[in-house]
């Protein structure tokens, strides 16, 4: 028996080895970094897998049984294109992930949930409502917890609310989920797959190898064709034909099922804010009850959802101002949606590190909104640039930006941090500068 080759170092590279070292099988690691961190190295040893870092010499490709693709690997590159003249089978993570889930345990139940758009909030949503109804469940996939490192310790029946990126479904085979969504489609990785086209192609692998009685979900009105075989539902703003979620003219959440339509919540209800957010829900709520949650425990958990961190999350309220924590708006597409999901009047921090887009579109979504801006860190010149006609200050520290914010703010107001730049001028990463604003709203 041949070695498995296993190219790029990532998560999910990492707990493929691991998984191949723990069988007794031969595995090999290779990556294009110069030289591995210190900890992949130590860890590597004691696993006795042999690493090779730099270029993907083709000699890799000797006495290789299985090549298996970390998601960032294209198809393209001469190792993988080497080693299917060669008959090589090449197949990705998450394929392979699931080639040893059906394994372990045949009643699994794997929710997939993909998109241009909202895939992780879908994602963790959909485990959070599952879990509501004391179903097993964990969120995983390109979410950040690999599907080859979900499944340890994972009890039998587990339901799998697993995230799936264009890259990872390129390359499956038998992938097989008993429901999964397509939660929306714009134009994104078009150097990866060439165009709208080849980006729908395997976005659309999701469903392919569905079955009678598994459920495929599509925004209301989408013409993509399912190449499976799946029973076909809808989510959106009106009432499909047949099953599906939506929300009606007067913010009522709703789910059909074969039985019957079912009023779950008001939208105002939700904890996660923005027209965005409720098409989420919508999907996660349909995959929820596939994956056997009960309208009951469908509204517990819907009123208990937190969102995501760092994804405009509300993170509290001092003296009638609420506070919404969205680090994770690094650009200026991200704080549109930011804005658009909330009500107002706002009090925006905006700042960071500059990514050279400019903030003029902001505009249009702040006016009748706005209360006040802050500008903060080394953004400032270019903010006061495209947006210093409207009511702002200025202040380069993070925290004195904060409490300037806060004195600006009426009761009634929302202080958001979309910063719609990125954190190093202050902070090693988003997630440290979110726990900060956090840490400083709840005093």
């Amino acid at each position: 028996m041949g070695r498995v080759v296993v190219i790029g170092a990532g998560k999910s590279g990492v707990a493929v080895v691991e998984y191949l070292a723990g069988e007794g099988r031969k595995a090999l690691l290779a990556d294009v970094a110069p030289a591995p961190e210190a900890a992949l190295t130590a860890r590597l040893e004691a696993l006795r897998v042999p690493g090779v870092w730099g270029p993907h010499p083709l000699a890799l490709l000797d006495d290789c049984e299985e090549l298996v693709l970390s998601p960032g690997v294209p198809l393209r590159i001469p190792l993988v294109q080497e080693a299917l003249g060669r008959g090589i089978p090449v197949l990705g993570e998450l394929e392979f992930a699931h080639r040893v889930l059906r394994t372990q345990d045949p009643d699994a139940v794997i929710l997939a949930v993909t998109g241009t758009n909202g895939k992780s909030t879908t994602t963790d949503l959909l485990a959070h409502l599952l879990r509501a109804a004391d179903l097993p469940a964990v969120a995983c996939g390109n979410l950040g917890t690999p599907l080859m490192d979900a499944l340890k310790g994972a009890q039998p029946g587990t339901r799998y609310a697993l995230e799936c990126s264009s890259y990872q479904l390129e390359t499956v085979r038998e992938f097989h989920a008993q429901g999964a969504v397509l939660l929306n489609l714009t134009p994104d990785h078009l150097a990866r797959h060439g165009s709208m086209e080849g980006y729908l192609a395997a976005k659309l692998r999701v469903f392919e190898r569905q079955e009678e009685g598994d459920l495929a979900l599509m925004p209301m009105g989408a013409t993509f064709e399912n190449p499976g075989h799946g029973r076909r539902a809808d989510f959106g703003w009106s009432e499909p034909e047949g099953p599906g979620a939506w929300c009606d003219a007067f913010g009522m959440l709703w789910l059909r099922t074969d039985a019957q339509a079912q009023e779950l919540l008001h939208r105002s209800e939700l904890k996660i804010p923005g027209d965005h957010n409720v098409e989420n829900a919508l999907a996660a709520i349909a995959l929820a009850s596939h994956g056997g949650a009960d309208p009951g425990s469908l509204r517990q958990g819907l009123r208990s959802y937190p969102g995501l961190a760092h994804r405009i999350a509300f993170c509290g309220e001092r003296d009638g101002v609420s506070f919404y924590n969205d680090s994770k708006g690094t650009n200026v597409d991200a704080t549109l949606t930011a804005i658009k999901a909330l009500s107002g009047p706002l009090v925006l921090m905006l700042g960071g590190e500059d990514k050279g887009a400019s903030y003029e579109p902001l505009r249009a979504v702040l006016d009748g909104k706005l209360r006040r801006l802050v500008f903060l860190g080394d953004a400032i010149p270019q903010l006061e640039r495209d947006l210093g006609d409207l009511p702002h200050d200025s202040v380069w520290a993070f925290d004195e930006a904060f409490s300037l914010a806060c004195r600006c703010a009426h009761p009634g107001d929302q202080v958001l941090l979309s910063p719609a730049c990125a954190s190093f001028d202050q902070f090693r990463n988003f997630e440290e500068r979110g726990e900060h604003f956090e840490a400083l709203a709840k005093g």
